[in-house]
Parts: structure tokens; sequence; C-alpha cells
């Protein structure tokens, strides 16, 4: 599959209205704020200091418009309560986190033109007898807490990239809630009143622009938001049982009776003994038919690895047990996520990869009470792909896919297509021809449908969908003049999303609908 080209994603039409509204605010307010300095005549003493000064005053105003937004995208209620309105197919709250980065690197660019400005301000200020460079600098509240945001943005920034973030999640969380005296600092940076009205003026008085005003709400908005998050997770969360699963997968099954969800959310975690400061998201995967709530962890950092070790996942013992001594629990969620709306479409593609599976479970599990309960749904057909690099990965849902696949009321409507992309041992290829020779099931998974070895070809898969949907073969008894809308859900590596979009985005046509949606946490 082809990678999406730069021209591909970012003048995609929804893309490029963004960046024509995005760029075009901060352009806006720059220039009011540098014409705003240029042209009042009560500020001509300031304005005298020179160009710098324009500069920093349209910076500084971009900067509070940042500023109010940088925490809006990371309030998940609010996110959640959006993605049931009508806004949610005007807005793609899915990508708050990509809107939170773009956010943090308008602040960056700002923040170097606002520095820089403000460093040849000082310098011109203390040449024209305004005031001394080193008491703006160091004694002045705008000097001061200009240069303490600066110091946190440096270890906010580089802690936030990504390969800092796989290698130690905990250095990346721990930096990042330095925001919370970063944006102190944002609303008090101009207590000090730098922009003062010319001496000749009587009385003096301060000229900026106060934008903290607005600034502030996005910081009250946030506050309220953590106050909710604290007061559900502090719920009584009660550990049922612990599952270890082959390739170091964890299941926790937990009840929680204020936890109401919907098949595809996810949730936040928190264990105090490991720490009662980071919280980690995971997708549910139980259905909300199940008596328990459920999530299956993977041990593959410092935070995982330390809760295998706290619930003795790591300890020789029997599959399924409860420990002596459980750890507390606290949750939070559940959480609104693209995999939710799968029930939305007449034709689902699930696409998971290893782990990514988890999403999935859940909406496998409920398609299997659907069918159960005769309950009526507007999904029609289930495409799932699982692809996996080692055979012990097939273990974690492998008795949920022989169930879903031996209980189908209608034939045909689940179908499961399993990859393998590691390279197989010479004796399990021995024990695949042995077992493979006149057998029902596949060897490797037990399932009736057989694993195919290597990576899908989504563009043949599509093109293939496409030919029997048109000919009425795939969807038996559906006009052909209706329009069908196939939804391809995807979780795992970004390198496979990008791909996969693509390939998404050309197989669509008029009579045929496809839409990518990829899970974000």
């Amino acid at each position: 599959m082809a990678e999406a080209s730069f021209f591909e994603r970012e003048f995609a039409p929804r893309r490029l209205f963004f960046w024509i509204f995005w760029f075009g605010t901060h352009a806006g307010l720059f220039a009011y704020g540098y014409i705003k300095q240029r042209d009042d005549p009560e500020l001509s003493r300031l304005t005298n200091i020179g160009l710098s000064v324009m500069m920093s005053r349209g910076a500084g105003l971009c900067l509070a418009y940042d500023g109010a937004l940088i925490l809006l995208p990371v309030c998940r209620n609010i996110i959640r309560f959006l993605r049931l309105t009508f806004l949610n197919k005007l807005i793609p709250f899915d990508e708050n986190i990509w809107f939170h980065r773009q956010v943090a690197y308008s602040i960056l660019l700002w923040t170097l033109v606002h520095t820089f400005a403000h460093y040849i301000n000082f310098i011109r200020a203390e040449e024209l007898n305004i005031a001394p460079a080193w008491a703006i600098h160091y004694k002045a509240p705008a000097g001061i807490t200009g240069h303490i945001m600066l110091l946190l943005m440096a270890l906010m920034y580089t802690s936030a990239h990504r390969s800092i973030r796989q290698q130690s999640f905990e250095t990346f969380w721990y930096t990042h809630h330095l925001a919370f005296i970063f944006m102190l600092c944002l609303y008090t940076h101009a207590v000090g009143c730098f922009v003062k009205t010319n001496p000749d003026i009587v009385p003096k008085r301060c000229k900026g622009y106060f934008s903290w005003h607005f600034t502030i709400w996005g910081g009250i908005i946030y506050f309220f938001e953590r106050v909710i998050r604290e007061i559900r997770s502090r719920q009584p969360t009660q550990i049922t049982k612990v599952i270890n699963h082959p390739s170091k997968a964890i299941e926790i099954q937990f009840t929680k009776s204020s936890f109401k969800y919907k098949a595809g959310q996810y949730l936040f975690l928190n264990v105090p003994k490991i720490s009662s400061l980071q919280w980690h998201p995971f997708t549910i995967t139980s259905a909300p038919d199940d008596p328990y709530v459920s999530v299956h962890i993977r041990q593959v950092g410092d935070f995982t690895e330390e809760l295998g070790e706290v619930l003795g996942c790591n300890i020789p013992t029997e599959k399924g047990y409860i420990p002596k001594e459980l750890p507390e629990l606290r949750i939070d969620g559940p959480f609104g996520a693209p995999a939710e709306d799968v029930f939305d479409n007449e034709i689902a593609i699930l696409v998971g990869c290893g782990i990514g599976v988890t999403p999935f479970a859940s909406i496998l599990k409920n398609i299997w009470y659907q069918h159960k309960n005769n309950r009526p749904s507007k999904l029609r057909r289930v495409e799932f792909f699982w692809i996996c690099r080692d055979t012990g990965s097939f273990e974690w849902f492998q008795s949920l896919l022989k169930t879903l696949e031996a209980t189908q009321l209608e034939e045909g409507f689940l179908k499961f297509h399993i990859y393998l992309t590691s390279k197989l041992r010479e004796s399990t290829i021995q024990n695949i021809v042995i077992n493979d020779v006149s057998s029902s099931y596949d060897p490797l998974t037990d399932l009736e449908s057989r694993t195919h070895y290597g990576r899908p070809n989504f563009s043949d898969v599509f093109l293939r969908l496409k030919r029997a949907i048109e000919s009425g073969r795939y969807l038996p008894g559906a006009e052909r003049n209706l329009k069908t809308n196939v939804g391809v859900y995807y979780c795992g590596p970004s390198a496979l999303a990008k791909s996969l979009k693509i390939e998404v985005n050309k197989a669509n046509t008029e009579g045929i609908r496809f839409s990518f949606h990829k899970e974000h946490f």
C-alpha cells in the first residue's frame, strides 16, 4: 500500500479548511496587535523602540489565543458529550490530541517571536532610558514569569517527543503536568504592566490587552473537568478476576456499579500502589451485557510491568486467579472512541494489529449479544482482520472468536481474516502440514477461517468488496440505487494507519462510501 503524501494528507478538503481558519485567525490577531500598537498615540514612547515592540504585541495576542485553546482538547468529558451531537459530523472530535499538538506547535512558534522581540525591546528600552534591561528581565513580573515559562516549555516539549513517550511514559506524564505552573504564569504574565501610556499623560494607566480575561476560561473549564474526574474515579471499584494471557498480556476484570459504557469505548486506569498521579488509557474489552468490566493490558513499559508484578502475573500459577492482596483501582471514564460508532454502518471492516484488537473484542461480544437477544441493528456484515506477529497472540481471544464463529444466526454475517506476519519455526510448519490435511479447522487458531501469512493487501480487499456489493451478491436484497456505508475501523501502529487511510479514500465511489476511523489515545 502506498504511503500518503504530505499534499494528499494536508490538502484534503476538511484539513485544508482547518488550515485556512487556523492560519487566518492567527494572522488576523497578529495584525491587530501590530497595528494597534503602531497607531496608538498614547503608546508612542514604546513604539519608538522600533519594529520589535509591534512584533511582540502581535505575537503576545496570538499566544493568548493559543493559551485559551490548549487545554480544551484534553477535556475528555466535554469531548465525550460533543461526540453525541450533530457537531461530530462537522468537527472530528476524535482528532482532539492532534489538535492539541497543533496548538502546542503554534505556541512554540509565537513564543520564539515574542521572546526574541522582547529581548530586543529590553535592550532598546535601556538605550532610550525607559527602564534598565536587567530589571525588566529578572525583577518585573513579566520577565520572571516569562523565563519560568521558557524553562517549563523546554521540559514539556522535549519529553513529549514520541521516542521519549515510548521509552519512558512516566517522564512525559510528570513533565506534562508542569502545565499547571505554566498556565498560572501565563495568566499573571502581564501583572507588572509593561505596556503603559506615555509619561506626559496623567494619570498613567496600563494599556495591555488584558487577554487573560478570556484566556483563563480555558483553565477554568479544565479545572472543573479534573474535579469531575477525581470525584468519579474515587467511586468504589472491585477487582473480581485477573487472567494471565500469553505474550505478557493481562486481563483485569472488575465491577463498578456507577460505570456505564458502550462497546468500543475506553477508560483511564490508575493504581495508587504504583503511582497516585499516573493515569493510563486502556480500551474496554468486555461488552455492556457482561456482568463485569474488563481491560487487556500488555506488559511493554514501566507502568504495565510494575502492574504485572503487583497483580502477581509474573509468578507461575494458574491462568485465572484472585491474588491474596489486590491493589486498589481507580477508574475514570468511559470516554468515546471511533469504534463505538461501528453500528452506524451497513458494513464494518475491523482491522486490529496485535493488542490493537482490544476495542474490537468489545464490539464482537456486543454483536454476539445483539444476535442472541434479537436486537435490531443497522449493521449487516462484519469483516474482521487481525494482524499478529506471533502465534501466542491468537490465544488472547481464541475462545471468543470460536464462540462467535459457531453461533452466527446469519451465515456470512461475520467473517474472520487472521494474518500472521512473523516467520514460523520449522517444527511449527511441520505441525501445520500434518494437522491441516483434511481438517475443518485451522491448526493455529482452531477456527474454521484459515490463517493467512504475510500482510493483507487492502487495495485488493476493497476492490473485491466493491465488486461484490455492486453485483448484489454481498448484501442480498439491497437496492442497487441505495448508498452503502462501509466503515473501516483501525487500531494499531500509525505507519499502517496512514497507508490504510489512503486505500480507503481511493475506494470511495458514488454509491459506496468508505470512511476511515482510527483509535486515538
